[in-house]
């Protein structure tokens, strides 16, 4: 695959896992309703720093120049 079809790949991914967490933490939101304010503000801030953590490995493959 070429760097330019990679890095457009990548960026659809990235867009995916985002709208994918996202709908994962709406999903919960009925449960996390009643928890008290700053349990859910911990849980959001959380929920909202998950994503980053596949993002590593994929810059990695979307920035990787040999063909494979």
């Amino acid at each position: 695959m070429t760097p330019m079809g990679r890095r457009t790949l990548g960026v659809f991914a990235i867009m995916a896992l985002i709208a994918a967490e996202a709908l994962l933490i709406v999903a919960c939101a009925n449960f996390i309703a009643p928890w008290p304010i700053l349990a859910q503000a911990l849980f959001y801030l959380a929920a909202g720093l998950v994503w980053l953590l596949p993002l590593k490995p994929l810059l990695m493959w979307m920035n990787n120049s040999r063909n494979q």
